[in-house]
């Protein structure tokens, strides 16, 4: 089964001709001299610099929400494995040595992005709606945001497709796959486990790692500004009276 693939009509000799060639460090391919190979082939790393971010996040952040996202991550990819595996659809023929795994139904890339875009667009429309703030730039990163994350996840669909990872079919049962996975995940996260991170934060061993959630505040960024600068403004108004009194 690993040796079988799926050949475009016609196309057969013209793909056997191209060299493929890495970027570095990575497993993708793209044809030697093809400049929009090339940009796809590094677009087509997305997913793997999306679950560095997470990691990056749960280390200096340890919010549960991130935690919570990346499990549903985890379980998008899971339900991918097991659909390939299932299926057992070959990729498409590419006219080299295959150095991924030969199944190709449905696209995990695909699945991925789709999985992430859609989470991240309801995240941002329901969960960071706070009471009134409809002004005009609040809708603008919004929008913003949207289609910044849709045209993402499209561009390393694309990329699937133009280096010969996967056939169209494949791309767009992962997209599919990824986008109805998200929508009770986000459900599920809001409905369910949102409200019991308040009693998680307060367990001791959650104290001892850190662990906290800023559900409740509707905005972190600006929440955690004003208090880093309060207590700086603190910090030095004391460090200046101890400075008074020594001299």
């Amino acid at each position: 089964m690993g040796g079988d693939c799926i050949a475009p009509d016609g196309e057969t000799a013209a793909h056997d001709a191209v060299k493929w060639k890495p970027v570095s460090l990575t497993f993708v391919e793209y044809p030697e001299g093809d400049f929009t190979g090339k940009i796809l082939a590094y677009i087509s790393l997305m997913p793997v610099s999306i679950l560095v971010g997470f990691v990056a996040l749960l280390i200096f952040r340890r919010e549960l929400h991130t935690l919570t996202f990346l499990v549903g991550v985890v379980c998008n990819e899971a339900v991918s494995w097991v659909a390939k595996h299932i299926i057992q659809e070959p990729r498409p023929c590419r006219g080299h040595d295959v150095l991924f795994s030969e199944y190709g139904m449905p696209s995990s890339h695909s699945q991925f992005m789709w999985f992430f875009a859609v989470y991240i667009i309801l995240f941002t429309y329901i969960r960071l709606h706070p009471p009134n703030s409809n002004s005009i730039s609040e809708l603008l990163w919004r929008h913003c945001l949207a289609v910044g994350v849709i045209v993402l996840a499209l561009l390393v669909s694309i990329s699937r497709v133009y280096l010969n990872y996967h056939t169209i079919r494949q791309v767009v049962c992962g997209a599919f796959l990824g986008i109805i996975l998200a929508v009770p995940w986000f459900i599920l996260t809001q409905l369910v486990f949102s409200p019991l991170f308040p009693q998680i934060v307060a367990w001791p061993i959650s104290e001892f790692f850190l662990i906290r959630d800023s559900s409740l505040i509707p905005k972190v960024l600006w929440f955690e500004y004003t208090s880093a600068r309060t207590e700086a403004r603190n910090r030095q108004r004391k460090l200046g009276a101890m400075g008074n009194r020594m001299s």
